[in-house]
C-alpha cells in the first residue's frame, strides 16, 4: 500500500461489552481480544507498517476489580509465551512503553526477556503499552529534564521539542500518524498525548473482538486520503477569489 502510516497506535476497546452482548463473562471478551491483537500484529507486519503500539493496559485499569486485573495480567503473560516464536519468524522487534515495576514479577521478567530476545530483529517495531498513561509519561519526562538541568548537563535555553522527544519512554519511535480506537468511544483516554499531537484519529463502532483485517484496511484507506497539513496551508489557498 502507498502512503502507509509509519506509526499506528491502537486503543483496543470493547472486550467487556462484546462478551456481555453474548451473555458471557468478560473473560471471554478479553481472550477473544488477545486473538484479534495477534491477527492485527501479523497484518500490520505483512503490510509494511514500521511501528505499531497496542494499548494493552493503562494506569487507570488498576481501578478495575482485582479479579479482572489478575486475569488481564495472565492473558498478557500467555500471549507473550505463545507469540515468542511468531515474533522471531516475522522478524518483529518487541518493545514496551509504561512503568513495568508495578507488574507481577513473572510478567515483568517475561516482558524484559521478550525485548531482549527480539532486539536484533529488523522488521516492524511492536510496542506494548503496559501500565501506561501519557500524563505520567510526560511528568516523568519533565522530571528527567529538570534533573539534567540541576546536574548542569543541560541549560534551560537548550530545552526544545527535540530534547523532550528524546526523553520520552517511547523514544526513538516516531510520532503516531494514525490512532485507531474501537467500540465507538471518541477519546484518547490518556494514550500518547504528546506523540499523537498531529495524528489522524479514526474511531469505529466495531468492538475490538470483532476487529478484522478488513476493518484495518478500511482505516488505512481512510488515512490514505487524509490531507495532513501539520498546521500549514498550501500557497494556492492564500489566494483570494
Amino acid at each position: 500500500m502507498q502512503n502507509l502510516p509509519r506509526h499506528i497506535g491502537i486503543i483496543m476497546d470493547g472486550n467487556g461489552r462484546w462478551a456481555k452482548m453474548r451473555q458471557r463473562h468478560r473473560t471471554f471478551g478479553h481472550l477473544r481480544g488477545a486473538r484479534v491483537a495477534r491477527q492485527t500484529v501479523s497484518s500490520c507486519s505483512r503490510l509494511g507498517v514500521k511501528h505499531l503500539t497496542l494499548f494493552a493496559f493503562s494506569t487507570e485499569n488498576w481501578l478495575r476489580p482485582k479479579e479482572e486485573v489478575n486475569l488481564l495480567m495472565r492473558i498478557l503473560e500467555r500471549y507473550l509465551i505463545k507469540e515468542q516464536s511468531v515474533l522471531m519468524e516475522q522478524n518483529i522487534r518487541f518493545t514496551t512503553l509504561g512503568e513495568l515495576s508495578r507488574l507481577p514479577t513473572a510478567l515483568r521478567q517475561l516482558l524484559q526477556r521478550t525485548v531482549q530476545s527480539t532486539a536484533k530483529n529488523t522488521g516492524m517495531n511492536l510496542i506494548f503499552a503496559v501500565n501506561y498513561g501519557a500524563r505520567a509519561e510526560i511528568t516523568s519526562t519533565a522530571k528527567a529534564i529538570c534533573q539534567r538541568v540541576l546536574d548542569g548537563d543541560l541549560s534551560v535555553d537548550e530545552i526544545d521539542e527535540a530534547i523532550f522527544d528524546s526523553h520520552l519512554s517511547s523514544y526513538p519511535a516516531p510520532d503516531v500518524d494514525l490512532v485507531i480506537r474501537t467500540s465507538g468511544e471518541c477519546r484518547l483516554s490518556n494514550f500518547m498525548l504528546w506523540q499523537a499531537a498531529y495524528a489522524e484519529l479514526y474511531f469505529t463502532e466495531v468492538l475490538w473482538p470483532d476487529f478484522s483485517e478488513q476493518h484495518l484496511m478500511k482505516a488505512l484507506h481512510w488515512f490514505k486520503h487524509r490531507d495532513r497539513r501539520f498546521g500549514q496551508v498550501q500557497s494556492h489557498e492564500l489566494t483570494l477569489d
